[in-house]
């Protein structure tokens, strides 16, 4: 499979691909023109027969997502682009809006057509000042050449575009809690059903929902055909991915790779190998909130959604991030959960309460406090956090947690029965606490 497939990254090494002038320069905007003289209905079904599917993580189909979209409601449609990029581990958008933000900008523009949308938002993440920059000089850019504006390239279409910056909330990443952010309001998602975004999204409007890397594709598509993208991957997963990898190997950095790609060549070839020759202990592969896998358990896998998802984990957002045998797993789990923890948006009991004690009992068995039964505590504190919320992040903390417990589960009895041993304890409380775990 060739790997070295280059569609988002194409052009990211030359230095002026960030301009509008450069972007053009090299096939860019060609997408809108060729959009604008064609039936809203007859785009979405090129993006359909792409099966290019969301690449924030969630991995629904795109073309089916716009499709949803209800015309004459008397309401007006939005399209908003998801750029809180703040799942640890990934950085892959980042480097699109800071490179290529035109192909991001034309894939929105491209998306407003097929549901016949005027008003575009990108909704960034707070800490991203550069990548912000970028983004709003290449949208002046499009403004002052007529590309955004009334009558967009001559026609009679107007389209506007405003770049929204965040204020550092993880929760703002899931989509109905960026919309309620957007609006003015806490971040804090909505109950769905009623308020799936395609119908009832932005003001309670239709609304079309992608992440940066999805939009940045429509160009490549339309330009190229729908079909020609379904030749790229897998017979379920279509056209390319970036991979945001890091950790301990020796050539971390954003990659773009064909889905089904061995990771084990991709651990080797892209990413140069481990770092100083260690070895490998684990991977998390699609970012911190994907349960993780053992280094025996990814022999032979493919980076892919079903790929991934044989093995019981995700594709998600594709951070990679590789762990070598120096890394104590209950101090990297103690770091994955506080974070988590912190980022509730405080909404639902279970998470909001949940995960500062499943932080707290990870922090102190880190510190030498463990006790028996923590493990089996941990778990019925899973029971109880997943699938109780609102939104998904409750399971982004259990999800860790359950994979870090359990594929490095001597790790963690190892370090509670250290820490017990000559540690004056209550026995009467240990006692019950033992035979509850058992």
């Amino acid at each position: 499979m060739g790997q070295n497939r280059q569609i988002l990254l194409e052009h990211i090494k030359q230095p002026d691909q960030h301009t509008l002038a450069g972007y053009e320069s090299r096939g860019g905007y060609a997408a809108i023109r060729k959009a604008l003289s064609m039936d809203p209905t007859a785009i979405i079904e090129e993006v359909k027969k792409s099966g290019l599917r969301g690449r924030g993580g969630a991995g629904f189909s795109a073309g089916m997502k716009w499709s949803f979209v209800p015309r004459n409601t008397g309401k007006p449609t939005y399209i908003v682009c998801n750029a809180d990029e703040s799942e640890p581990g990934t950085f892959k958008d980042r480097l699109l809006l800071e490179k290529n933000p035109h192909a991001i900008i034309e894939g929105m523009m491209v998306a407003a057509l097929a549901v016949q949308s005027h008003w575009m938002c990108v909704y960034i993440r707070g800490e991203y000042a550069h990548p912000y920059h970028q983004l709003k000089k290449a949208v002046n850019e499009a403004y002052a050449k007529g590309y955004l504006g009334k009558n967009i390239f001559g026609s009679d279409y107007s389209l506007d575009l405003v770049v929204h910056r965040g204020a550092g909330a993880y929760i703002c990443g899931e989509e109905t809690g960026l919309i309620e952010s957007l609006e003015g309001k806490k971040g804090q998602p909505r109950l769905k059903p009623p308020y799936f975004p395609a119908t009832m999204g932005l003001y309670y409007s239709p609304t079309v929902l992608n992440n940066v890397e999805t939009y940045a594709a429509v160009p490549w598509i339309l330009n190229n055909g729908g079909d020609t993208y379904a030749t790229i991957g897998t017979e379920k997963s279509k056209g390319t991915k970036l991979i945001s990898a890091s950790g301990h190997i020796n050539k971390p950095g954003v990659y773009e790779v064909e889905m089904g790609y061995s990771f084990e060549q991709f651990l080797e070839e892209e990413c140069g190998g481990m770092l100083n020759g260690a070895k490998l202990k684990a991977v998390i592969p699609g970012g911190s909130s994907v349960p993780i896998l053992r280094a025996e358990e990814i022999k032979g896998a493919t980076m892919d959604y079903e790929g991934w998802n044989k093995l019981g984990t995700f594709l998600g957002s594709g951070g990679v991030i590789v762990l070598d045998d120096s890394v104590d797993m209950v101090d990297a789990i103690e770091n994955l959960t506080h974070f988590y923890a912190h980022e509730s948006c405080g909404q639902c009991t279970p998470c909001r309460e949940g995960g500062h004690w499943v932080a707290k009992i990870f922090k102190r068995i880190n510190e030498g406090g463990g006790l028996p039964g923590d493990l089996e505590l941990l778990e019925t504190l899973c029971n109880q956090i997943a699938g109780h919320t609102i939104c998904f992040l409750g399971d982004s903390l259990v999800m860790p947690t359950r994979g870090f417990t359990s594929k490095f589960k001597d790790e963690f009895r190892k370090k509670i029965l250290d820490a017990l041993e000559g540690r004056p304890v209550n026995t009467k409380s240990l006692n019950a606490r033992f035979e509850t775990s058992h």
